[in-house]
C-alpha cells in the first residue's frame, strides 16, 4: 500500500503550523518551537512529543547549539524544516 508523501507533509504543516497573527496563542498541552537552520518557522506541537526518543535527539541538538539561550525567545530547533515535518508526521501517527 502506498501513499503520497507531499500530501502527508502538507497535512503535517496544516496540523503543526500556527496560522494565528497573535504569536502568543498556544493551546493547552502544546509548545511553540522555532525550526530551521537559517529561516526560522514557528510550529506548535503537543507536549507529548517531548518524551519521544527522536524528538529528544532534536532537543539535545538544540541544547548543544544554543544551550539555554535561544535567539528567538522560545525553543529553537536547529534542523531542516522538512526533516522536522517528517519526524512530526510520524509522531502524529503514533
Amino acid at each position: 500500500m502506498g501513499f503520497r508523501l507531499p500530501s502527508v507533509i502538507l497535512h503535517a504543516k496544516q496540523v503543526l503550523k500556527l496560522q494565528s497573527r497573535n504569536q502568543t496563542d498556544v493551546p493547552k498541552g502544546h509548545i511553540a518551537v522555532y525550526v530551521g537552520e537559517i529561516q526560522k518557522t514557528r510550529f506548535v506541537v503537543p507536549i507529548s512529543y517531548l518524551n519521544h526518543p527522536s524528538f529528544v535527539d532534536l532537543l539535545n541538538l538544540a541544547e548543544e547549539q544554543f544551550g539555554f539561550n535561544h535567539p528567538m525567545g522560545g525553543l529553537t530547533i536547529p534542523c531542516d524544516e522538512d526533516a522536522f515535518l517528517h519526524l512530526t508526521s510520524q509522531l502524529h501517527g503514533c
